[in-house]
């Protein structure tokens, strides 16, 4: 039984814009919560689509192209049932952070969710229980955040047992969204992300890496954009049409690359670059030891560069690459 209260009727008709009233007790607020905001549009028989951003908080892409959408978007411009949330994890998104102040909690690795646990973990078992049941389709706006910056590509995620029918609708869905380059994530269910919660209840589920570094170009405005208003588009939801764009080019996403030790990481490459196994993605140097020499980081794999770390400080553990190629 969640916790978290409704000030939005999913069943009301029309257009309203509320709020979720995530329970927060802490000390400067006894009966606290974090308002996350809500909008909702009912109009007649349609498609059912829930289109959230700000799982991370250092995502920006997504919130301020669904931000823009529930201010200008009308009832009676749309058929069926939308759910629109901007800043799903509202905390993480007012501190800019990947995960959440209040919890240190990353709500793509919090699925299913706990409804008496921290803030992340309620939100994560509100969506796995009362929104993604109630809706057909799941489009969740991402990008690299403050430490990662991508080459823009759509994805959409099903599991290797998931019905024929689910995965072509899926495939189908994904490349109708004008984006030149679309990932296809084929894995069992695990890791805690809300693409795990979709596939569990069978529901198409459409994600994305659209810019990153923790800033917003007009580029990466338009490109979300437009992928937010072919989403709506090809599943029904509206009427608007559009040019037909050429075919996108589909991938596969594997191969990250980690760095063993603190320092300073210089790029060799950029992204789009192809690269084969045993390149050079960059190396190590160390500014507080001159004298020591660099270490080089080499690739695993071959493929393209479609993700690069941003800051170039790092530390054990960090990815700095992350690499594609065709799906086969």
């Amino acid at each position: 039984m969640t916790q978290i209260i409704e000030t939005v009727d999913f069943m009301q008709s029309g257009k309203q814009v509320g709020w979720l009233r995530v329970p927060h007790s802490v000390t400067r607020s006894g009966y606290g919560v974090i308002p996350v905001p809500v909008a909702v549009w009912r109009n007649g028989d349609g498609p059912a689509i829930l289109l959230t951003a700000g799982t991370h908080g250092d995502e920006y892409e997504g919130q301020v192209v669904l931000t823009r959408l529930v201010q200008t978007l009308q009832a009676e411009k749309m058929r069926g049932l939308l759910i629109v949330i901007p800043s799903l994890n509202t905390a993480a998104a007012i501190a800019g952070t990947r995960v959440s102040p209040e919890d240190d909690g990353n709500l793509n690795r919090a699925f299913p969710g706990d409804a008496f646990g921290g803030p992340t973990w309620k939100i994560a078992d509100y969506l796995f229980n009362q929104l993604i049941p109630m809706v057909d389709v799941v489009g969740d706006f991402h990008g690299g955040g403050t430490s990662m910056s991508y080459r823009p590509h759509a994805s959409t995620h099903y599991s290797p047992e998931a019905p024929q029918e689910l995965k072509a609708r899926s495939l189908a869905a994904v490349k109708a969204l004008g984006v030149p380059h679309v990932a296809i994530l084929e894995s069992v269910s695990g890791g805690g992300g809300m693409s795990t919660a979709t596939r569990h209840h069978g529901k198409i589920y459409l994600n994305g890496e659209y810019g990153g570094t923790g800033s917003l170009t007009p580029d990466s405005i338009t490109l979300v954009d437009g992928a937010v208003q072919r989403l709506l588009a090809f599943f029904g939801s509206t009427d608007r049409e559009f040019a037909a764009l050429p075919e996108p080019e589909v991938l596969r996403l594997y191969g990250h690359v980690y760095v063993s030790e603190p320092g300073v990481f210089v790029p060799f490459t950029r992204l789009g670059q192809f690269v084969s196994t045993g390149d050079r993605c960059g190396e190590l140097v160390f500014p507080e030891n001159p004298e020591r020499a660099a270490i080089p980081i080499h690739f695993e794999r071959s493929g393209v560069v479609v993700c690069q770390r941003h800051p170039a400080r790092v530390d054990r553990g960090d990815c700095v690459a992350h690499l594609a190629g065709p799906d086969e």
